[in-house]
């Protein structure tokens, strides 16, 4: 079952939308669709800045040392409260 999907507005320049309407006319992919994978890009580029629980592989940062790593989790848990 298709997840549900909230309605919003957004404003891309006119080259933005032709290179999307031929994109859309060689695959007959939708273009919500595309727009959604740009969201879905950005959010992930940019996950280490949003709220949530850490990966394994960002909480045990392995650049840090084993004080380093445990001020910086202090932090985020503080931060995140």
């Amino acid at each position: 079952m298709p997840r549900k999907k909230v309605s919003t507005t957004v404003y891309i320049t006119p080259e933005q939308a032709e290179q999307l309407r031929l994109l859309h006319e060689r695959t007959k992919v939708p273009i919500a669709v595309y727009i959604r994978e740009g969201i879905d890009m950005v959010l992930e580029k940019h996950r280490h800045e949003l709220p949530g629980q850490l990966s394994l592989d960002v909480a045990l940062n392995k650049g840090e040392s084993e004080s380093e790593r445990v001020q910086h989790l202090s932090a985020l848990r503080k931060a995140k409260a």
